[in-house]
């Protein structure tokens, strides 16, 4: 049997993510590298992509939207930093970033009134349990486990505390309703594969409100400093950024949102990451030795697919056995340049991890998937 087609594009990380098809760094315009952000035209260039991106997102008009820096991990955290205190606050974790939050809240806040509403991988913590008279912190997608929150139904619509979400790997390829959201936090580098480092904070009212009436009892850092005169300071969400941007990629990112809208917007992502999506679902109905790692359907992520062999020869396998055998089946994917780093998170149950987002062509799933099979039929049970 000859080896199948290969995908035209082999990368399928979670992070970050793949160009989108046709992507090219000749498509950048170049000719404001080496001035200064803090120029009129740097202002305007970095005001115009947090426009683009909040047109993207259909977000409402009463909310705002900054470029910050550190990624999701810093937009989230100067979240938690600024705003939490007032209340007290469940946390949701049923993945590693989850958990890091919780150790953000408990050991660097030391928050005393926090609980902690955990899940194994595979599940999710019970969220008729929330308590919304808390702030409640949450991840939208788990990255590395590849459980996400069915909808928004969930949250109380008439909540006493605010949402906090981390939804980086969740924004533009998953319905979010924003009206549920207080604050969300997401990076450049995920759902529409722009370049790492920085971070997006969306702000409600009711968030700007917080804020502006709040002041926490622990030192906030200069990065994390949302604050000018006691006041939200507007100017970060204008284009005013708290540090310096890569004005490349601020370009890229401009790039980027200017393709997805050509393509049909918000509407053409996520339809597109469900399609994709369908690839992976179809070929483990179809093939009785993998499975998500999500149990339930109604909460696999469409983004960050996780996966785990569940053969009966593979389960009778020790633990080093098991890891052996799948480092050899993603090496030879790697190696026939089928798929690159498709292994699971570091700290996840064993197994792969495939992103299927909006970059992701659906072809490509298609010839990994039969890639995979033929990898698995050639090299298991030996």
């Amino acid at each position: 049997m000859n080896y199948p087609k290969i995908p035209n594009n082999p990368n399928f990380s979670s992070g970050p993510c793949s160009k989108y098809n046709g992507w090219s760094i000749n498509n950048l315009g170049s000719s404001f590298l080496g001035r200064s952000h803090r120029s009129k035209e740097g202002i305007l260039r970095l005001k115009n992509a947090i426009n683009e991106t909040g047109t993207l997102l259909n977000l409402p008009k009463d909310y705002i939207l900054g470029i910050v820096p550190g990624s999701d991990t810093g937009a989230l955290e100067i979240a938690l930093w600024n705003i939490l205190g007032p209340r007290g606050v469940d946390i949701l974790a049923w993945d590693s970033f989850g958990s890091d939050w919780v150790n953000d809240i408990i050991h660097q806040l030391s928050l005393p009134n926090t609980r902690v509403l955990k899940a194994e991988y595979g599940f999710i913590p019970n969220l008729k349990s929330v308590n919304f008279s808390n702030d409640v912190v949450f991840t939208w997608n788990g990255t590395t486990s590849g459980v996400c929150v069915p909808n928004a139904d969930w949250i109380d619509k008439y909540r006493e505390g605010l949402t906090i979400c981390d939804a980086t790997s969740a924004v533009f390829a998953m319905d979010i309703n924003w009206e549920k959201i207080d604050v969300a936090s997401f990076s450049w580098q995920k759902a529409l594969g722009g370049e790492a480092a920085h971070g997006m904070l969306v702000l409600s009212p009711r968030a700007i409100k917080r804020i502006n009436e709040y002041t926490p009892k622990w030192p906030v850092p200069k990065l994390f400093n949302l604050k000018k005169k006691g006041k939200l300071d507007l100017g970060i969400f204008e284009g005013l950024t708290i540090n310096t941007p890569s004005m490349l990629a601020v370009e890229e990112w401009t790039n980027i949102t200017k393709w997805a809208n050509s393509k049909g917007g918000l509407n053409f992502l996520q339809e597109k990451t469900k399609k994709n999506f369908s690839i992976i679902s179809q070929f483990c109905e179809k093939n009785d030795w993998i499975d998500f790692l999500a149990e339930d359907k109604l909460t696999r992520s469409s983004t960050s697919v996780c996966l785990k062999i569940v053969d009966p020869w593979f389960s009778s396998l020790n633990k080093f056995e098991k890891k052996k055998f799948v480092s050899k089946l993603i090496k030879d994917l790697e190696d026939r340049k089928v798929a690159f780093d498709i292994k699971s998170y570091r700290t996840a149950p064993l197994g792969l991890r495939i992103w299927c987002g909006p970059t992701i062509e659906k072809n490509d799933l298609i010839c990994l998937m039969q890639c995979l099979k033929y990898s698995w039929e050639s090299l298991g049970k030996k």
